[in-house]
């Protein structure tokens, strides 16, 4: 039995698919104007984790992501320059290059992490067609308003408009999120965008209403609802779309269809920094190949991803990083050592793995579910043969390589020292050949003597 925290009734629920044995799943995925950094790779851990528990549950999973590249203005107001355009202008390139450019990186980003592949990427621009008909319908059932600089959706017209973030719509007062400009009604948001000056822009398509360019919500309903029904079951992202983003998915959606849109909402928390969302002026906006650059693996940052609930803020610092590195490196260091030839106990197995699956199916508990894998390994009832196999079997969850050992980059200083020390032992002279070894320790390297060689390590 999986229970999964959904945003719109705010409790947990016991997961109920629509159609037996499949599940529709949707998340939310990346702008791709610039890299995607260390929080932003967050809300992509728990999804994944999430349709690996299905699969093992025995659900097929049909998964789509996004990638947003044309619509996304630099306001949530429905107002400011296009940041793939923007970013076109930056670089000197089109805004095609642009787009294919940081969503490789992403992709190459997930590859990284061991998060897998969606059925679908979807891209906003290859949809142009399927956003505009559900313009049409909206515009057709009299959900829609036109201004100078576009078409509208009139949230007035929703009597439970904002109901995932528990909008008090009369209480809104116009502001920087809420500024009301042309529009009717202060939660009102861009269908379509009519192009200011024609030809200026790279990225515009020609529709009923004039050249333009879609808004950035129409683009999730129509493409989700393409590829998973106008009902699914699961919709995943950041806790920043609660409040705009995905209110403004729902009210489009079940207003075109007049069906609910979605069973189950999950959003992830921030990662934050100095006790605020990651950004630049609080610190920790990282991206993933800087991480590496700084001597930390990928799976480094996963592990530190695992050690706090999806929906509980992160507090980034290069120390919790740091204690993340060791434990990963300390677990794949003890399995290497387990006795993998033991007789195995299958029932003691079942009963552990059962119990694993639990935590996990308790709204994706995942650090408790890696605590319970380090209890394992001190558990006294099992022997080696069957933690080796437990650990493996949960790692299909983490997907940490837990059965590969870390490769260490070894200073060419380290390199010369250690064929020093190698001279020295082979002369018998172990009292050099130990101020040696002191000597490597300092330098941040330990080096174990084996039957074939010798290992290095990191202290």
């Amino acid at each position: 039995m999986i229970k999964l925290y959904n945003t719109l009734s705010r409790k947990k629920e016991v997961f109920k698919p629509l159609k037996a044995g499949g599940v529709g799943l949707y998340t939310c995925g990346p702008t791709v104007y610039w890299y995607q950094h260390i929080g932003n790779l967050r809300s992509y851990v728990f999804p994944d984790i999430l349709k690996r528990i299905l699969e093992i549950e025995g659900y097929k999973i049909k998964q789509v992501i996004n990638v947003t590249d044309v619509g996304h203005l630099t306001s949530d107001a429905d107002t400011g320059e296009d940041k793939i355009e923007k970013a076109a202008k930056r670089e000197g390139k089109t805004a095609k290059e642009i787009s294919g450019y940081y969503f490789k990186i992403f992709r190459d980003d997930l590859k990284k992490l061991n998060i897998s592949e969606p059925d679908v990427w979807s891209k906003a621009t290859e949809h142009i067609k399927e956003q505009i008909e559900l313009i049409k319908k909206l515009e057709k059932k009299g959900y829609t308003y036109k201004t100078s600089d576009g078409i509208y959706f009139d949230t007035s017209k929703i009597k439970d408009y904002g109901k995932l973030a528990k909008i008090n719509v009369k209480g809104l007062k116009a502001g920087k999120r809420v500024s009301v400009g042309k529009k009717r009604n202060k939660t009102d948001f861009a269908l379509w965008k009519f192009s200011k000056e024609l030809g200026t822009r790279q990225q515009e398509w020609k529709s009923e209403w004039g050249i333009g360019f879609p808004g950035w919500h129409i683009e999730c309903s129509a493409m989700s609802m393409k590829y998973l029904g106008e009902t699914f079951d699961i919709h995943t992202g950041g806790e920043d779309h609660i409040s705009i983003h995905h209110p403004n998915e729902i009210a489009q959606s079940e207003a075109a269809t007049g069906k609910p849109f979605v069973k189950y909402w999950l959003h992830g928390a921030f990662l934050i920094s100095k006790g605020e969302k990651v950004s630049k002026s609080t610190g920790g906006l990282y991206t993933l190949s800087e991480l590496e650059k700084k001597d930390y693996s990928p799976l480094d940052l996963k592990y530190f991803y695992l050690s706090a609930h999806y929906r509980k803020p992160l507090n980034f610092s290069f120390q919790a990083l740091d204690y993340a590195k060791s434990s990963l490196q300390r677990i794949r260091e003890i399995i290497s050592k387990l006795d993998k030839k033991q007789k195995k106990n299958k029932k003691n197995m079942n009963m552990a793995y059962k119990q694993f699956l639990e935590f996990l199916n308790d709204d994706i508990n995942a650090p408790r579910a890696l605590s319970y894998m380090w209890e394992i390994l001190r558990e006294n009832r099992l022997n080696d043969s069957e933690k080796y196999v437990l650990i493996l079997k949960f790692d299909k969850v983490f997907g940490l390589d837990l059965d590969k050992r870390a490769k260490v980059k070894v200073p060419e200083k380290v390199k010369e020292l250690i064929k020093e020390r190698d001279v020295l032992r082979e002369k018998n002279d172990w009292k050099k050949a130990d101020e040696i070894r002191k000597k490597i320790n300092k330098l941040g390297f330990v080096i174990e003597d084996i039957k074939k060689g010798l290992v290095v390590k990191k202290r």
